[in-house]
């Protein structure tokens, strides 16, 4: 049986959200709060931060009001949908990533009072300190990447309204 567009939304946004907790779950466990693990010296590493603020720490100290507007997006997202190539397998794969990363960064406000990140890339500039992206993790990609998406949809579009089945435009 081929899923339809919501299923596929729904599928993929399950998969991103046991994907992050599952990843998260594995820091939680073997790494200590503010632990770091080298993996590529001067290029990458495992660490346990939390951020209780938004993107690049944006915010911080504001867990509960970032929780509400995660929920409050998804909210809206989820009822103006049809807004967003949702009839597409580009639009459902790009919905499905943020519905998933959003939920997965607001089951860890939720449940540990920040959100749990884990990836961190850096460099070690010549006067010794690390110069590095902001750490993040797997719902923060998926969050990434399906807006990256998104956007494309819409550029390639270029911003002509959308025909579907449903409406028969």
């Amino acid at each position: 049986m081929k899923p339809n567009g919501t299923a596929r939304v729904l599928n993929l946004a399950l998969a991103i959200i046991l994907l992050d907790q599952v990843t998260k779950l594995v820091v939680l466990k073997f790494l200590g709060f503010a632990e770091e693990k080298v993996v590529v010296a001067g290029f990458f590493k495992f660490v346990h931060w939390g951020n209780t603020g938004a993107a690049w720490s944006m915010f911080t100290g504001n867990n509960d009001v970032l929780a509400i507007v995660a929920i409050v997006a998804v909210i809206a997202l989820f009822l103006a949908r049809h807004h967003f190539e949702l009839h597409t397998l580009g639009g459902q794969i790009s919905l499905g990533l943020i519905f998933g990363g959003i939920i997965g960064n607001l089951i860890d406000r939720l449940r540990v009072k920040h959100v749990v990140d884990f990836i961190y890339f850096y460099v070690v500039r010549r006067d010794g300190a690390e110069a590095g992206f902001p750490a993040f993790n797997v719902a923060d990609s998926a969050i990434c990447v399906g807006v990256g998406l998104l956007f494309v949809l819409s550029w390639q579009n270029g911003g002509r309204p959308q025909t579907t089945p449903e409406s028969g435009t």
